[in-house]
């Protein structure tokens, strides 16, 4: 085992959310291409992975959390857009944001005052991003003080997804008072926004092929295999440090 891999939630579940940044088709596509990624990666892992919205999943089994935790953050690419018709080469931006899966005792220790929730109902996405259901059924509630929102989709229920959406809130509140060593949930008062171009790694498709990371400097040449799901010299170099 990595030393890395001895924090308190390492050894749990982990819910992951895709964020695309500023640049329209081309970053929505990236942050796509970046949800496939991690799933291919769990699947060769062995994991359980549970899509619970267009770019957000709970990924089960052992030391997940402990193993994507430093996958967090910004991610760039690189490529000539498929969205140009004058084939232009274009950089595009996505945020990886990894949180543990708390257990249900912990999260009832967390009371978020209604009057701090927005909540908003919105049609189920199939497939594609078509709207399969005729009732509002998908969930999404966005904590005021913070900005901090999370969705679900996968119930069938607006009831279920409504809880399923305020159970996840509550553990990206909880990582968050974590990593802020907040002792109240009152004491998170700072709009949390992502910021674009501290990225952790790159991925250049064109003019050459080339997967580096920006901290450990671990790199490959072949960014199709690492878009495939094939990143374990990239976490392994993480978890080293």
């Amino acid at each position: 085992m990595f030393k890395a891999l001895t924090g308190k939630y390492d050894n749990g579940p982990a819910h992951l959310t895709i964020y695309a940044g500023v640049g329209g088709d081309d970053a929505k596509d990236w942050a796509g291409m970046l949800f496939r990624m991690y799933i291919k990666y769990a699947q060769k892992r062995g994991w359980k992975v549970v899509q619970t919205e267009d770019l957000g999943m709970e990924v089960y089994g052992e030391f997940v959390y402990g193993t994507l935790k430093h996958e967090m953050g910004v991610h760039r690419l690189v490529r000539i857009s498929p969205f140009s018709s004058k084939q232009l080469r274009h950089t595009s931006f996505a945020l990886l944001e990894v949180v543990p899966i708390f257990q249900d005792i912990e999260h009832k220790k967390l009371i978020i005052p209604p009057e701090d929730l927005k909540v908003e109902f919105s049609r189920s996405s199939g497939p594609g991003g078509q709207n399969v259901n005729k009732r509002e059924t998908a969930v999404r509630v966005v904590h005021l003080p913070t900005g901090i929102s999370a969705a679900s989709q996968q119930e069938r229920s607006q009831l279920q997804n409504k809880e399923k959406a305020v159970s996840l809130l509550k553990s990206k509140l909880m990582a968050l008072m974590i990593a802020q060593q907040k002792q109240q949930l009152s004491d998170l008062r700072t709009k949390v926004k992502p910021e674009w171009g501290n990225q952790i790694r790159s991925y250049v498709l064109n003019p050459y092929k080339k997967v580096k990371d920006h901290r450990t400097n671990v790199e490959s040449s072949q960014p199709d295999k690492v878009l495939a799901g094939e990143l374990d010299k990239f976490i392994e170099a993480e978890l080293q440090l």
